[in-house]
């Protein structure tokens, strides 16, 4: 488990799906990426990505707010179990009460310093043009747009880290 000053992340429960699905399949809150179909969908996310973490080291977190213990968001890095061959990649998301706080920033600084801790030399994002608020988080924690993925229909973003 991971402290931030207002975030607690932990590994992904299946008891965590009904809260997730809550906004991760909501289409309205997830227009710039994959809402999920169903819970039993979003469980078999949650299950590849936590065999993906045995593999690579690193996976998702459930988003938990510390002042009040919900779930609030999920993300962090990973290896896509879905879309592979990118790399380590950093992704959120977030319930729509809590946008617009700084926590998408919160849980990114978290995340590139586990990604410094298991000596990754970088990371990468995706994010679609239009979504204006992933693409300042983005901005704002040192990334820099490399390309347009148009397969994807999604900027690539690359943040080297330094060893």
């Amino acid at each position: 488990m991971i402290e931030t000053p207002r975030l607690r992340l932990r590994s992904p429960r299946l008891s965590d799906v009904p809260a997730l699905f809550a906004f991760m399949g909501d289409t309205a809150a997830m227009r710039h990426t994959h809402a999920h179909d169903t819970p039993r969908a979003l469980r078999r996310y949650l299950a590849a990505h936590r065999c993906q973490s045995r593999k690579t080291g690193c996976g998702p977190w459930t988003v938990l707010d510390r002042a009040t213990s919900q779930i609030i968001g999920f993300g962090g890095l990973y290896e896509d179990p879905f879309d592979p061959g990118w790399g380590v990649e950093l992704a959120y998301f977030f319930t729509p009460e809590v946008w617009g706080r700084g926590l998408a920033s919160e849980l990114a600084t978290a995340s590139i310093e586990a990604a410094r801790s298991l000596r990754l030399t970088e990371l990468r994002a995706f994010a679609h043009p239009a979504n204006a608020g992933s693409l300042r988080v983005l901005e704002k924690a040192g990334f820099r747009k490399d390309r347009f993925v148009p397969e994807m229909d999604r900027d690539l973003y690359r943040l080297a880290l330094p060893s």
